[in-house]
């Protein structure tokens, strides 16, 4: 893939910004419950348009019954809808986890695959999941997990000059800040998005990261507007 030119002030800009987030959120992690990198893969393909949390309430249940490829790959598909029913599009997803699920046995000896082009592959797998599993089960740093917070981040931060191209985006992130540091970003990005960043802001916040960083954020300006 190939990156954006970055100036050296820039990435300086972005490795002063990845500090603070660390001092902020001293352990990013994955908010996605998993013991495995199958159940990784399983619960990232729920996450689509649903939360971490209606996800975590949904896959005990789904993993209890079905704990491996070899078995959710033989699953009834209405038993599949019926686990996984509240996380939406819930026809859509299972048979997206019944077919993931054949693949892995089928192609890959009912393992979840180290590298993005098998990753992809697999229905229901775009780049964002890929980067999920590769990072949080593998430690692979392959990209960026570009989700709505860390889109809205990196454009209240002026990280990015696109504004919804997450491709785009994600070029920029992989261009301004260090390799080794790709996964534990997106988490970082997100803990502050749910947190004071928020998509709507009803006030003010005083957090020094926006205050000191956010070149377009929302609550900058409005704490100068009431300046």
């Amino acid at each position: 893939m190939k990156l954006p030119r970055k100036t050296k002030q820039q990435k300086e800009r972005a490795q002063e910004i990845l500090n603070e987030l660390y001092q902020h959120y001293p352990n990013p992690h994955c908010e996605l419950d998993h013991r495995n990198p199958f159940e990784l893969l399983i619960a990232t393909i729920l996450s689509a348009q649903c939360t971490d949390v209606r996800v975590n309430k949904v896959t005990p249940k789904l993993f209890e019954t079905y704990p491996t490829p070899e078995l959710m790959s033989e699953a009834p598909l209405e038993e599949l809808e019926e686990l996984i029913r509240t996380t939406g599009f819930f026809r859509n997803k299972a048979k997206s986890l019944k077919e993931t699920s054949k693949t892995l046995v089928e192609n890959f000896d009912g393992k979840v695959p180290k590298n993005m082009d098998d990753l992809l592959t697999l229905r229901g797998a775009a780049r964002k999941t890929a980067n999920v599993v590769l990072g949080n089960a593998f430690g692979i740093n392959h990209g960026v997990v570009v989700d709505t917070h860390v889109k809205r981040f990196s454009n209240r931060f002026g990280l990015t000059k696109h504004k919804s191209n997450t491709d785009k985006i994600e070029r920029d992130l992989m261009a301004l800040f260090p390799q080794e540091s790709w996964t534990d970003l997106s988490h970082l990005m997100i803990h502050h998005g749910r947190g004071p960043c928020k998509a709507r802001i009803s006030k003010a916040p005083d957090h020094p990261l926006c205050v000191k960083y956010g070149k377009n954020c929302e609550c900058r300006k409005m704490r100068e507007r009431n300046s």
